[in-house]
């Protein structure tokens, strides 16, 4: 293998044209022979016993060029990435240049590459931090969250329902006295306050009795998702057919000894307010490493790939796929009820995608910078934390990641230049940089360099585009 060329394009994608030993090719051609010599049928020869010069003879050698290239040009590629010192964020397009018999063959690979990231500042940047205070209202609604798990449940079917239970419903819907598809249900389990179903319909339950034949008037949004329904006033007709009521606690020191380890009430609430006070710190420095890093991000300059914008597009549709189907919606019923198609929601998750695809090559950008490794220590570290919070052996769980285990070593690769970033970081009103500019004009260092700049390049492994400049050549049998 040899590289002839590597040169970048306008569209700064990298044109690399590779060469191919005539007998490295002819070892792929022999083996496109015996793969394909089964299925070829030659006169005068038992099907897949004809000899390979026979079936050259009766259909042109061009007959075995096909899998010839897809077994020569992948490893050739790679060899050729490795040397190039170019690192691939895409398949690239391959093309034939030079294919003849008895002589080297010489294609073209097309790629994508990692784009230049030029770093601005990101060591002591200063973003704002929240410092929010538990609240004694909020510790209350804590307690009253603690209260309402406690509560105990009877059911009654008698009586007046309020705001809060959950009832036994049946109901029938009607538009313009006309029932309407999907308006009927029966001992349908429904709490008032939940709004699961349209504003007001649950208002207008409380205060009815038990038993009651009663009317909820309502109308539908706007925004509904059923198109005959938008906008439409609607008459119930209902009967509740029974009631759970919650049976709350006394808020005592009684409630404290059974929900929790304290004796007192006063006891409960103090720890539920330091540990309210806890999730609000956590929160708050949470939002703090995010603005660090997107300053960070923003004072670096860096011309995103559309093709890692597209794959990036495509994970966050197939993550948003994953969690509906775990909620039991498929993603096209999903796109139905809102409304979107395919098109559209790939066109709103565009900009975070982008951001996403750029925060990505800024922190790798930085990690390389900061020579930020991960050792083998860091790693055995992940998998007992691993083991710890999931109740498994250590082993296991290295089992079970084998197969990830370069993406886990990215991710806490990630991990440590974030919080190399954070630990440099400041409390205070934010304040953004612009991305220092290159020490050297591109069109000098391209002039220096027509290679690519060596990095370590990432090898990418690709069945070859099956095209071929050649002319087609008549077979005999179509010759006859």
């Amino acid at each position: 293998m040899k590289v002839l060329k590597v040169e970048q394009r306008e569209d700064k994608r990298m044109y690399l044209e590779i060469e191919i030993d005539s007998t490295q090719f002819e070892e792929a051609m022999e083996r496109s022979y015996k793969k394909n010599v089964k299925q070829i049928n030659i006169p005068g020869f038992r099907k897949g016993k004809a000899p390979r010069k026979i079936i050259e003879k009766y259909y042109t050698e061009a007959i075995f060029y096909d899998d010839a290239i897809n077994f020569a040009v992948p490893g050739a590629y790679d060899k050729a990435v490795e040397e190039s010192g170019i690192e691939p964020v895409e398949m690239p397009e391959i093309d034939i240049v030079k294919l003849e018999k008895g002589e080297n063959f010489v294609f073209s690979a097309l790629v994508t590459v990692r784009p230049e990231v030029t770093l601005g500042d990101y060591k002591g940047i200063t973003a704002e931090k929240d410092v929010n205070t538990v609240t004694d209202d909020e510790v209350d609604a804590e307690i009253k969250r603690m209260q309402e798990n406690a509560a105990s449940v009877s059911t009654i079917t008698e009586g007046t329902i309020e705001m809060g239970d959950k009832v036994d419903l049946n109901f029938d819907g009607f538009v313009d006295e006309v029932p309407f598809e999907g308006g009927k249900g029966e001992n349908y389990a429904l709490v008032l306050g939940s709004n699961s179903f349209i504003p007001g319909f649950e208002e207008q339950i409380a205060g009815k009795t038990i038993g009651e034949d009663f009317d909820v008037n309502v109308t539908f949004p706007e925004d509904y998702h059923a198109e005959e329904l938008k906008g439409k006033a609607a008459i119930f007709k209902c009967k509740v057919n029974s009631v759970e009521k919650k049976n709350l606690p006394e808020l005592d020191d009684e409630f404290a000894k059974d929900v929790s380890e304290f004796d007192t009430l006063d006891e409960l609430k103090a720890d539920a307010k330091a540990k309210l006070q806890e999730r609000k710190d956590n929160e708050a420095q949470r939002k703090f490493e995010d603005a660090v890093i997107d300053i960070a991000v923003d004072n670096a300059t860096v011309d995103v790939p559309k093709c890692m914008v597209d794959q990036q597009i495509e994970n966050q549709i197939q993550d948003i796929s994953y969690r509906l189907q775990s909620q039991g919606m498929p993603l096209e019923q999903y796109l139905q009820f809102t409304g979107m198609t395919m098109d559209a929601l790939r066109e709103q998750l565009k900009e975070t995608a982008e951001k996403a695809v750029k925060s990505q090559l800024v922190l790798a950008e930085i990690a390389k910078a900061e020579n930020i490794e991960v050792s083998d220590e860091d790693v055995d570290a992940e998998f007992q934390k691993m083991a710890d919070m999931y109740g498994m052996e250590v082993e296991k769980v290295k089992e079970l990641m084998g197969a990830n285990l370069e993406a886990l070593k990215a991710d806490l690769k990630t991990q440590k230049t974030v919080k190399a970033i954070v630990d440099t970081a400041k409390a205070g009103k934010a304040k953004k940089t612009a991305a220092k500019k290159p020490a050297a004009k591109k069109e000098e260092a391209e002039e220096k360099k027509p290679a690519a700049k060596k990095t370590t390049a990432k090898k990418t492994t690709t069945a070859a585009k099956k095209t071929t400049t050649t002319k087609k050549t008549a077979t005999k049998k179509d010759a006859e």
